[in-house]
C-alpha cells in the first residue's frame, strides 16, 4: 500500500509541476476556448501540488518502516 501511495505522490507532483511551470495547460485551455479559466489554475494547481507531495513523503516515510 505505502509504495503505491508513495509512487501516486511522485507521479501527480512531477505532472502537477509541469503543468504548474510549464506553459502547456495555458495552450491546452487557450486551443479548448477555456482561456477565461486560466487566471484560476494557480489556486487548483499549488494546492494540488502541495497534496501529492504530502503523499509522497507519508509513502516514503511508511515504505522505509516496513
Amino acid at each position: 500500500m505505502s509504495s503505491k501511495m508513495f509512487k501516486t505522490g511522485v507521479l501527480g507532483g512531477i505532472v502537477t509541476t509541469i503543468c504548474c511551470f510549464t506553459p502547456i495547460l495555458v495552450i491546452i485551455f487557450s486551443a479548448v476556448g477555456l482561456a477565461a479559466a486560466i487566471k484560476y489554475l494557480d489556486f487548483v494547481l499549488f494546492p494540488m501540488l502541495a497534496i501529492f507531495i504530502v503523499l509522497a513523503v507519508v509513502g516514503f516515510i511508511k515504505l522505509r518502516h516496513e
